[in-house]
């Protein structure tokens, strides 16, 4: 009985990590200079051609579904924590099976949002 425990312990301490590792690879970039923090262009900013405009929008949209799947992720795990910690013996078996999942699903969705799967994908199609 008491290594199931250990399992579900584990697996529960690993998910925690990836939302931790989650958190850690969104980064948060500050502005370059105080006229870009008060909305006023840069010199930069008006040269930038439609390449740039393009990176800078789809780096922007990755950082938004990044945060977008931690609040996700967030609600995933409060709600296994409310059923791990609860008295009856029913709702701690199912946060079981769903701390396993949401580990399954955090550790997916920290390796898309990190660009692991991308690389991986990467690596498969080019070879290098």
């Amino acid at each position: 009985m008491g290594r199931p425990g250990r399992l579900v312990n584990a697996s529960v301490l690993a998910g925690a990590l990836g939302v931790a590792l989650l958190l850690a690879a969104v980064p948060v970039a500050a502005p370059a200079h105080a006229s870009a923090a008060r909305g006023v262009p840069t010199a930069a900013a008006k040269t930038a051609g439609p390449v740039a405009n393009f990176t800078a929008a789809v780096n922007r949209l990755v950082e938004l579904v990044g945060l977008a799947g931690g609040g996700v992720l967030a609600l995933v795990w409060a709600r296994v924590a409310l059923s791990w910690f609860s008295n009856d013996v029913t709702k701690k078996v199912q946060a079981k099976d769903r701390a396993r999942d949401a580990l399954v699903g955090t550790l997916l969705f920290t390796a898309a949002v990190s660009g692991l799967i991308y690389g991986l994908a990467h690596w498969v199609v080019t070879g290098s």
